[in-house]
């Protein structure tokens, strides 16, 4: 496939973004933001969630919250678009593919499910990827997800004796930062040769619409 594969690592607000060739070449690396400032990054686990710890008051009801969670994504697409757009056009030859984290396909909708314990941990996280994917579609990019546990091990063996200089060659010439963030994001750019695209994820809107998503475990565990 040529054209340009984009792999992201995300967390709450933000991600790393790698854009590299066919040939497994990095021409970009940065950091883009997934939110708009002042907007709260992860808007259930901390404004929502059951955790003192996270919270500055008494929890939101289900209404309230739901209408924040609403508000953080409107503003997560505007951020996130702003920054595809960006490197969109920093390029001449076209974006084909883009890259994400997978998360179960039967993540629930409901924000008085997800606010719950173990949902509450991952659902803000769980936005951030179908806005990305979303706005990927709307881009006409394929969108193909990876298990983070995994997919450098996954890269290694596709790449074989190559695998040293691409994964870890960056750090000698692009110099600092090339973390482990960096070398997920590429790598996820690496494995879709050997997966099919997803289906296209829909209209643009709510999280029912990207449902139908493939992930590798169904266990529930923190994540950043």
């Amino acid at each position: 496939m040529s054209g340009m594969r984009l792999g992201i690592a995300h967390h709450l607000g933000w991600a790393v973004a790698i854009t590299a060739s066919a040939d497994h070449k990095v021409v970009d690396r940065r950091r883009i933001e997934l939110v708009e400032p002042g907007v709260p990054t992860a808007p259930i686990h901390h404004e929502g969630g059951p955790h003192l710890l996270h919270r500055r008051s008494e929890p939101l009801d289900d209404t309230a919250l739901a209408a924040l969670v609403a508000a953080v994504r409107v503003s997560a697409v505007r951020a996130t678009s702003a920054a595809l757009d960006e490197i969109a056009t920093a390029f001449p030859e076209p974006i084909v593919s883009m890259s994400l984290r997978a998360w179960p396909a039967d993540f629930p909708e409901d924000i008085t499910v997800q606010r719950r314990v173990p949902y509450e941990s991952r659902a803000d996280s769980v936005m951030y990827r179908q806005v990305l994917a979303e706005l990927a579609r709307g881009r006409g990019w394929d969108v193909h997800l990876y298990n983070a546990n995994d997919v450098e091990a996954e890269a290694v063996r596709i790449l074989g004796e190559r695998a040293v200089e691409v994964l870890h060659g960056p750090r000698s010439t692009l110099g600092a930062p090339w973390s482990k963030d960096h070398r997920t994001a590429l790598a996820a750019t690496i494995v879709i040769t050997s997966k099919r695209p997803l289906p296209d994820c829909g209209q643009l809107g709510g999280a029912k619409n990207s449902r139908a998503m493939p992930s590798g475990s169904r266990k529930l565990t923190p994540e950043p």
